[in-house]
């Protein structure tokens, strides 16, 4: 008896698993309830608290589910980003650098504050309301079929120029180059973002409309299309709108053109408007 003991303690002695640093090794593994109850009780609590997050599908459990499944795809996107992506961030960001240096009239200390006033009324100049404004007086005054029909559809494409700009940009909620809030006449233009640019895409428009319609020498021709250029580049020297914005609003002014000419009003049908929008006016026999 005394060999065994001695052999047992000899082999205990070498057993590497019976050293101070390794004796966590030989203990059982604690409860997580113990453990949280060793700490100040409040082990249970938390317990339950995770355990009815996770059966009630609680933000804990739902935000480590959407995180994992979107970490990724964003790492992927911010790795290996398309050679569409970097094209189109290089050319927003040209633009945005470019409309804020061309915004010379923007602020009343600036390079161009001396010719703000002027830019600003050849801006107004562009603006739904006097447009508007004058098409309804002069189908008033007008006396002849042609002319009330040129007009009515002449203030047709006013009202679809102004409805599609606007639902764009509401669409779109694009800011200027300097943030600026809309004034009241954009308020009543229905004008208070960047994209596309209103007053761009009617004067493409007109100008488009009054060329085709009119017969005019070629010096007005040539002033007409002077006008509907500096009536878009006039809001981008306010700062109002991007150079992306102008381009876009010419080439929806155009289209807004294509698109009446294709639908014109006959007389007939412009008479009758006539005499359903007052019961004061005696259409034309």
């Amino acid at each position: 008896m005394p060999g065994s003991q001695a052999r047992s303690r000899a082999r205990d002695r070498n057993n590497v698993l019976n050293r101070p640093e390794f004796m966590s090794l030989n203990q059982p593994p604690r409860r997580e309830q113990g453990a949280g109850e060793g700490r100040g009780g409040g082990g249970p609590r938390r317990a339950s608290r995770q355990q009815s997050q996770q059966e009630d599908g609680g933000p804990a459990a739902d935000g480590g589910a959407k995180d994992a499944s979107h970490w990724p795809e964003q790492d992927c996107m911010q790795l290996n980003p398309s050679f569409r992506v970097i094209a189109i961030n290089s050319l927003l960001a040209i633009d945005i650098s470019l409309s804020k240096r061309l915004g010379v009239c923007a602020g009343t200390r600036g390079a161009g504050a001396p010719l703000r006033s002027m830019v600003s009324l050849l801006a107004l100049s562009g603006h739904a309301l006097p447009w508007l404004c004058g098409t309804l007086i002069c189908l008033w005054s007008s006396n002849t079929l042609a002319g009330q029909e040129v007009l009515v559809n002449l203030l047709l494409a006013l009202i679809l120029d102004l409805m599609t700009v606007a639902g764009v940009q509401k669409l779109v909620k694009r800011r200027g180059p300097w943030d600026f809030p809309p004034g009241f006449l954009d308020y009543i233009a229905m004008d208070m973002y960047s994209f596309p640019a209103a007053h761009a895409s009617r004067a493409a428009m007109v100008s488009k409309f009054l060329l085709h319609h009119l017969v005019l020498a070629v010096p007005l021709r040539i002033l007409l299309y002077l006008w509907a250029l500096l009536a878009g580049v006039s809001r981008v020297l306010l700062g109002k709108h991007h150079i992306s914005d102008v381009g876009c609003g010419f080439a929806l002014g155009f289209l807004h053109f294509s698109l009446v000419e294709s639908v014109w009003l006959d007389s007939a049908t412009c008479q009758t408007l006539i005499s359903i929008g007052t019961l004061r006016w005696t259409p034309l026999v």
